[in-house]
């Protein structure tokens, strides 16, 4: 074999000869250079060619020369054929895929050009579309009348608070002039759907004082779950702070999106307690709750619920809702009809109310205070259902009923004994976090037995919370607790603890609520009503006025004496110095470990554990972890 620095020699001057006679056979004819005539491929290339013509005729020498400047270039270059044929063959498959590729890309713009236009011309041909626009309702313009009771003489003349105490709401109506904006809206949002691939049109427009519902009727073919997931995307489109999607409406072909307005309208609580809905109401204790989408008013009943759960993230309008439902009750009845027990751990939501009249007890800020009250409220249920089986009636509607009777013919009814009114009880608690982080498991306990047994004594409760946690809002408390207001929160996840569906973080704020009734599975979107410091001050200094407050004392002694009592027998137990022989020795204390050593029940091995905190021998509970022991020399 010849050496390396010959072998590309030769390759070179091969490829440069063979490259010289293919120009000279591919252009035979001379080129006009600088005046002169230029042979194509040289001197050499002319005469390689030209021998090679006549031996092999003209083909014969293109297909020799067309092979030796092949053969001779990959021993140059150092490339194989195999390879150079691979490498050709790759660029020509990425040239088709890119050719294909550009040629889909303009058929696809040509058809999108051409359905765009026809789009165009069927909206010019067709009519203009009319839109219902459904107008909310008028307010009644109606002086507020006083209500009588009957259960007034219980305790003299007392008279009810006038609504003139609380702000007249603002009376423009700014929806009589939007007609055209709110159907251009419905033309924006039908062109928004289509570019996310969802063709429909807007059949219903539902104005209200915070939000606007369009109803849309989707196209043959167009799944719900598709526009329901586009909450987010349409709020980016059209420039929304935060858009919710009812997909279906119960009761209708169509799906519900949800749009705020420009402009808010506040909901005044005057504006619903001036309302016949209000006033003329059949519920037995009604509440009102704000207004719905529409604009009507929403007044519902807490007798029926029977007990409600208020959930939500902290500014989102949650006190300022539950402010609202007392001071509904506070302007329909006397102390006489109904009286309320206020837990508020903050100290600061619910002092307002101090002193009124209608205050069974001062307000409970101390969580352990707290927890006694609701012992009392289970103690006071029990009492009240032994006074209902006494007299032989199922609720407290009936025994009122017969009492009343009795009291209208001037005696008493010797019959059936009843001498006594037994007035509603609202048990508020505005922030349960607070008592289920100190005392959760007797919390939980005293709650979960009233909301199961409660509704026929007449005892209620209103259960607030900013902390939708499944440590606070247990499953047992949720299972009890049917009717719920869940207020906007932060994530989908808090949503579901408080609802049991997603749809509370696409609210907006500032009373913006989602309302579930009992016994029903659809959510109700309200605004709830306002009622501001000045007007609380005006209706409770209202109330004080009538008569001072005449508070049962004896609703935290009698439990005092009781847990006194409890402490006396726990003592005399027999196995309560094994126990504290036990706990000292093991270094930890829990109710689950009494219970599997001695052998004993869990309201038993409670006891004795209250008994040893109380006596200095292990601290306060931690939640799930076992209690400290402070004094291992008992």
């Amino acid at each position: 074999p010849l050496p390396a620095p010959f072998k590309n020699i030769l390759s070179i001057l091969g490829v440069v000869i063979s490259f010289a006679g293919l120009l000279h056979l591919q252009f035979d004819n001379p080129i006009f250079y600088h005046g002169g005539d230029v042979i194509t491929g040289g001197l050499i290339g002319a005469s390689v060619a030209g021998i090679l013509v006549k031996l092999l005729n003209f083909f014969g020498a293109y297909v020799l020369l067309l092979a030796i400047f092949m053969i001779t270039l990959m021993i140059c270059t150092q490339i194989s054929f195999n390879q150079a044929l691979s490498k050709f063959f790759f660029w020509a498959l990425l040239r088709f895929r890119e050719l294909r590729e550009l040629k889909t890309k303009k058929q696809e713009k040509r058809r999108k050009k051409r359905v765009r236009e026809e789009l165009v011309k069927i909206e010019k041909q067709k009519p203009k579309r009319e839109v219902i626009i459904v107008k909310p309702p008028e307010p009644e313009p109606k002086k507020p009348e006083q209500e009588t009771f009957a259960f007034m003489n219980a305790m003299g003349e007392f008279q009810l608070p006038p609504l003139d105490l609380l702000n007249d709401p603002d009376d423009s109506h700014p929806l009589e002039f939007q007609k055209e904006s709110l159907e251009a809206n419905a033309r924006r949002l039908e062109r928004k759907l289509a570019d996310f691939g969802i063709q429909g049109e807007v059949t219903e427009i539902l104005p209200g004082p915070v939000i606007t519902m369009y109803e849309l009727r989707p196209a043959p073919g167009v799944k719900i779950s598709k526009v329901a997931g586009l909450s987010d995307d349409l709020a980016l489109a059209l420039r929304a702070q935060s858009i919710r999607i009812v997909a279906p409406i119960p009761g209708k072909a169509a799906i519900g999106i949800e749009i705020p307005n420009n402009k808010r309208t506040l909901v005044c609580l005057k504006e619903i307690l001036s309302t016949e809905t209000y006033k003329n109401s059949p519920h037995r204790l009604p509440i009102a709750l704000g207004k719905d989408i529409t604009g009507n008013p929403i007044v519902a009943d807490l007798a029926k619920m029977p007990h409600l759960l208020v959930a939500g993230a902290t500014g989102t309008g949650k006190s300022v809702s539950l402010n609202a439902m007392i001071n509904s009750v506070l302007f329909k009845f006397s102390p006489a009809m109904v009286r309320f027990l206020l837990i508020d751990p903050k100290r600061i939501e619910l002092s307002i109310y101090k002193d009124i009249p209608h205050l069974l007890h001062p307000v409970v800020t101390e969580p352990k205070e707290a927890t006694k009250a609701l012992r009392w409220a289970v103690a006071e249920m029990e009492r009240r259902y032994m006074l209902l089986s006494d007299r032989g009636v199922r609720n407290i509607e009936t025994y009122n009923r017969k009492a009343v009777k009795g009291k209208n013919a001037g005696k008493q009814d010797a019959t059936q004994g009843i001498d006594k009114v037994l007035p509603y009880i609202i048990l508020v608690i505005d922030e349960l976090a607070d008592l289920m982080m100190t005392a959760s498991r007797d919390v939980e306990e005293s709650i979960t037995r009233l909301a199961q047994m409660a509704r026929a004594a007449g005892i209620h409760l209103i259960l607030a919370t900013q902390r939708p946690s499944v440590d606070v809002l247990t499953g047992i408390i949720k299972a009890n607790f049917p009717a719920r207001i869940s207020f906007q929160v932060s994530s989908k996840f808090d949503s579901r603890t408080i609802l049991d569906t997603v749809g509370s973080e696409h609210l907006l704020g500032n009373g913006d609520m989602l309302f579930l009734p009992p016994g029903v599975g659809r959510l109700t979107r309200i605004h709830g009503a306002f009622i501001s410091e000045e007007e609380l001050k005006r209706v409770t200094d209202f109330l004080k006025a009538q008569m001072k407050p005449n508070y049962d004392t004896t609703i935290l002694e009698n439990i005092a004496k009781e847990d006194e009592g409890e402490d006396i027998d726990i003592e005399a137990d027999e196995k309560y110095e094994q126990a504290v022989d036990l706990v000292v020795r093991s270094g930890q204390a829990s109710i689950s470990m009494l219970q599997r050593r001695l052998r004993v029940g869990y309201n038993r091995a409670a006891r004795m554990i209250e008994a040893m905190e109380k006596a200095g021998i292990v601290g306060p509970s931690d939640g799930i972890r076992p209690r400290n022991v402070l004094n291992r020399q008992s």
